[in-house]
């Protein structure tokens, strides 16, 4: 054999090796990162790559934990599994206050990740707080006793909620909002679903606010100040183009202070205000929310905090049944709203059951 055969060999030798090496690392595909109680779940989810998962252990995190990655799953064990917050932290999610941020950047948004089956409990904002994402899933995740929202998300389109418990939280246990710091027109979601939650003892269940083309259904929402309230105002394009539909909302009858800008709030099922434009309220099961405050009711349309009316939305095929003041309450002066086929017993004014 010649020199310039062996070195050859040795040439397709080394080339045939670096092939299969990196074969073999593609075969292989995401990675699963473990992590257990004591270690660092930030540096877990700082080592993922796009489409690995972060495995949580069950037991206790004294942590927040920050994602700025598209692609990633962060998964605990169930409800014990149990984020917390830290004595102490440099992280800007716990300087935020709030469990796990999952954070995008405008026009990079972050894509396709997931957080499920954990508890976020304590925090002083959130115990979920996401902005700028698409396609965020949050699945079987409980949300307790955070001073301001379970679950919150702005600026994002295509999220689904699924089959989360959210209890005690500040303020709603599930927020949705075009932005939180300014004033905007409506979001087009593009199809955001929340849906099979279990929403009890806050002080709204679900806040959707200056939001368009999304679904609340088959939830659960019982033993809050009010369960949904649905937010709009003037501004363009309005709030609306939304459904909720086959939710069971009972006994929402806590009693909520005043704030700055709103006045006490109980026994609330469904609050519209300030929506337009085909916001269709049907096949819900409303019934024993009852209460004293201008929100009172099963159903109520209610002008927004700037006196904007709601207009052209449906309440169809719902069954309310012992809400107090009424089962619909049309406090407002909306026009071409329609209300058909509902089983209630009572309304404001008269003649809309």
């Amino acid at each position: 054999m010649t020199k310039r055969h062996i070195t050859y060999l040795a040439w397709t030798t080394t080339l045939l090796a670096s092939t299969l090496s990196c074969a073999a690392a593609t075969a292989a595909g995401p990675m699963t990162h473990t992590v257990r109680p004591g270690d660092s779940i930030q540096k877990a989810v700082d080592a993922a790559s796009a489409g690995d998962t972060v495995l949580l252990s069950a037991g206790t995190y004294r942590e927040s934990v920050r994602v700025t990655k598209s692609g990633l799953t962060l998964r605990g064990m169930g409800p014990s599994t149990v984020i917390a917050p830290a004595t102490s932290s440099s992280n800007a999610c716990a300087k935020a206050g709030s469990g796990i941020c999952v954070e995008g950047k405008d026009g990079h948004p972050v894509e396709d990740t997931t957080i499920a089956a954990l508890t976020l409990s304590g925090f002083a904002k959130n115990g979920l707080w996401s902005s700028w994402t698409n396609r965020l899933t949050v699945q079987q995740v409980t949300a307790l006793k955070n001073g301001q929202w379970g679950i919150a998300q702005e600026r994002s389109t295509r999220g689904t909620f699924l089959d989360n418990t959210v209890r005690d939280n500040g303020n709603a246990g599930l927020y949705l909002a075009n932005t939180f710091t300014t004033e905007a027109g409506a979001t087009d979601t593009h199809g955001t679903l929340i849906g099979r939650n279990r929403l009890q003892g806050n002080r709204i269940g679900v806040t959707i606010k200056r939001l368009r083309n999304l679904a609340v259904a088959t939830n659960d929402m019982t033993a809050n100040c009010a369960a949904v309230f649905v937010i709009g105002d003037e501004n363009v394009p309005r709030a609306g183009a939304l459904t909720l539909s086959d939710n069971y909302i009972h006994k929402n009858n806590k009693l909520c202070p005043k704030t700055a800008r709103v006045p006490i709030v109980q026994g609330a099922g469904i609050v519209l205000t300030g929506g337009t434009e085909n916001i269709l309220m049907t096949r819900n099961t409303i019934s024993d929310n009852v209460g004293t405050s201008p929100f009172s009711g099963g159903i109520v349309l209610f002008k927004s905090w700037l006196g904007v009316p709601n207009e052209k939305n449906q309440v169809s095929g719902n069954i309310l049944q012992r809400n107090a003041p009424a089962d619909i309450v049309k406090a407002d002066t909306g026009k071409g709203n329609t209300f058909q086929g509902n089983s209630c017993g009572t309304s404001k004014p008269a003649g809309l059951c």
